[in-house]
């Protein structure tokens, strides 16, 4: 099973694919800064392979490779960095300025 991570824009978002396929990514916005992670989802025909978990940490590397701090007001997220250790000293909580970073849909 050959995997893929890119980075997209329009909207924001880490990805990983899986023979060519998009399996799994995670929203962000930058802002200020941080880069606020809102979104994680997983294709279901991906379900339960870890995609989510390898695409979240690789964008959580990234983002401290560029220096920014992460916010996270996804709840994947959330609990990702809950679980693993190494990333409390570069997370800071969402503000109302960072939510209305956010784009809507």
């Amino acid at each position: 099973m050959a995997e893929h991570m890119t980075r997209q824009t329009n909207p924001d978002r880490f990805e990983i694919s899986v023979e060519g396929q998009s399996a799994a990514f995670v929203h962000f916005a930058d802002h200020d800064g941080r880069r606020i992670f809102f979104r994680t989802e997983t294709a279901p025909e991906f379900s339960g392979q870890g995609l989510a978990d390898k695409v979240v940490e690789h964008a959580l590397e990234i983002t401290r490779q560029e220096g920014l701090r992460i916010v996270s007001v996804c709840p994947y997220v959330r609990t990702w960095l809950a679980t693993h250790e190494g990333y409390g000293d570069a997370v800071d909580a969402a503000t109302p300025a960072m939510l209305a970073a956010i784009p809507r849909r």
